[in-house]
């Protein structure tokens, strides 16, 4: 009876949607509406995500148009962004607020460097939490005689392929975000 992967394999896929979503929250000098997602803004009573009252569109490189559906939330919007303290500027005008991406410095970017690497790590960290899960059933399935000393070295093994296999797919992708983050 070979030792089934599946729920392991869906638990890392989930880890590596969670690091990218958390790379994605990360500002490397393009504008991206994704910045604003987890700004609240009050409206009518309700913190609600910029979202779900406005439209996001990208202007340029460096900045973003939010056009609220209604007008009087322009300034609701200008004050949830400075409060979110993303490092971005805002400017109203007529139909919304201008959102301006400054250029980053080379602190920032070796900041960012470091979230990146933090981030990963993190990503890790649920991967051995994951895998020490599964070695303990399968230690549990060996001592109650359900898992044989044979089934229980290949299972080891192809545990360690997948684990080694997704730590370098985490890799990858904190290599690509770091690099996104240096380009100048």
């Amino acid at each position: 009876m070979a030792y089934n992967f599946s729920p392991f394999k869906k638990q890392i896929e989930d880890i590596k949607e969670w690091l990218s979503s958390e790379f994605s929250l990360l500002r490397t000098g393009r504008a991206t509406p994704t910045l604003l997602d987890n700004i609240m803004v009050e409206s009518y009573g309700n913190k609600t995500p910029i979202k779900h009252i406005a439209n996001i569109t990208i202007e340029g490189p460096k900045s973003l148009k939010i056009s609220p559906w209604d007008n009087s939330q322009v300034k609701d919007i200008e004050t949830a962004i400075a409060a979110s303290n993303i490092g971005v500027s805002t400017a109203p005008d007529s139909s919304g607020v201008r959102v301006i991406f400054p250029d980053l410095t080379e602190e920032r970017r070796k900041l960012l460097v470091k979230l990146v690497g933090e981030k990963m790590e993190d990503a890790r960290v649920s991967v051995r939490k994951e895998r020490e899960k599964i070695m303990d059933e399968l230690s549990d399935g060996k001592k109650d005689g359900s898992i044989s000393e044979d089934e229980f070295s290949k299972a080891k093994e192809d545990l360690q392929k997948l684990v080694d296999e997704a730590n370098s797919s985490l890799k990858s992708m904190a290599e690509k975000k770091e690099a996104e983050v240096m380009e100048v």
